[in-house]
């Protein structure tokens, strides 16, 4: 199967909120605003290649044929710091269906364990993953594994930053599985935090340093 290609956010707006995501002076608060508008963009970008079929309304003059959606539309976090992204997708996309899939990542062995999944029925719904951090990929890929069993057919990932280990890992086991991301950094460090980074996302979101 061919791998869908990566895809980096390259708006200089997306640019400049990262930049200050990434700064270790920027306070919670402002850290949850930065995250809110660039998870805006990000699933705008992701969202893309919903297809669209054609709809006969009336406009307060004349007859017109415009363009709808579709599909539904579902969106899918991963615990707990995916949460960040879900409300600007539930602002953005119209009619959406919401999961959660809860995984913790051991610090001593970077393997995530599930610990809550609840899923609507997926099937012809264009679904958007969504978590900030792609580190070693193994968590994204267990996520959307359990997306594709709930009938998710087409199926995208966002996420703020990526690390190239997780980007392998993650197109190894979906390769058809598009990944929008606002940057793909240098590597992982010995305890599979991405570098240069912005340090632990949940912890920076919430406040819990």
């Amino acid at each position: 199967m061919v791998v869908v290609a990566t895809h980096i956010v390259q708006h200089p707006l997306a640019q400049h909120l990262l930049t200050e995501l990434r700064n270790r002076e920027t306070e919670p608060s402002r850290f949850r605003q930065l995250a809110w508008t660039l998870s805006t963009l990000l699933i705008l970008e992701a969202t893309s290649g919903v297809s669209l079929s054609s709809r006969l309304i009336e406009t307060p003059l004349e007859p017109y044929e415009g363009q709808v959606l579709e599909h539904g539309l579902a969106i899918v976090p991963i615990l707990r710091a995916g949460l960040s992204m879900l409300e600007p997708g539930l602002q953005l996309l119209p009619d959406v269906a919401v999961g959660y899939i809860g995984l913790e990542r051991s610090h001593e062995t970077a393997i995530a364990s599930s610990y809550y999944c609840k899923l609507p029925n997926l099937s012809g719904r264009f679904t958007v993953l969504v978590d900030p951090m792609l580190a070693t990929g193994g968590s994204a890929a267990q996520a959307a594994t359990l997306l594709k069993f709930h009938g998710a057919e087409k199926l995208v990932m966002a996420c703020v930053i990526a690390a190239p280990e997780g980007i392998g890992a993650f197109e190894k086991a979906h390769p058809d599985v598009p990944v929008f991301t606002a940057a793909v950094d240098r590597e992982l460090n010995g305890q599979k935090y991405i570098l240069p980074g912005l340090g632990d996302y949940g912890d920076r979101l919430y406040g819990t340093l």
